[in-house]
C-alpha cells in the first residue's frame, strides 16, 4: 500500500474515520533523521496492507503538529478507533514500528 499524505483537510477522514489501524508519521523535508526514518515507513506500507500508512508535513500542517503534542520529529503517531494508541520520537527500527502496531 502507498504512503500517503495528510494534510488538516483530509485527516479526519483519513486517519480518525479509518476502519484499520492507522500509522501516521509527523516529518519534515529538512529533518535528517526523518529521512533516515523514512524508507523504514515506506517498507511498513509496502509489507502491511492491512495498516494505513500516513505522512504530515510538520511545515505546511503545523496545526495538525500543535493538536497532537508533537514537539520533535520524526514522531510516529498509531491510531486504532480515531485514538492515539501508541507513539514514538526519533528513529526507530522496523521491528519496534511493528511492535507498536501490535
Amino acid at each position: 500500500m502507498e504512503v500517503e499524505h495528510i494534510t488538516k483537510d483530509t485527516f479526519e477522514k483519513e486517519v480518525l474515520q479509518a476502519e484499520q489501524t492507522v500509522l501516521v508519521d509527523f516529518w519534515a523535508s529538512w529533518c535528517g533523521p526523518c529521512k533516515m526514518l523514512a524508507p523504514i515507513v515506506n517498507q511498513i506500507a509496502e509489507e502491511h496492507p492491512e495498516i494505513k500508512v500516513c505522512k504530515v508535513d510538520v511545515d505546511t500542517e503545523s496545526s495538525l503538529a500543535i493538536d497532537y503534542n508533537v514537539m520533535s520529529i520524526p514522531t510516529l503517531l498509531v491510531f486504532k478507533n480515531g485514538e492515539v494508541v501508541n507513539q514514538s520520537v526519533g528513529v526507530q527500527s522496523k521491528t519496534d514500528i511493528e511492535g507498536m502496531l501490535g
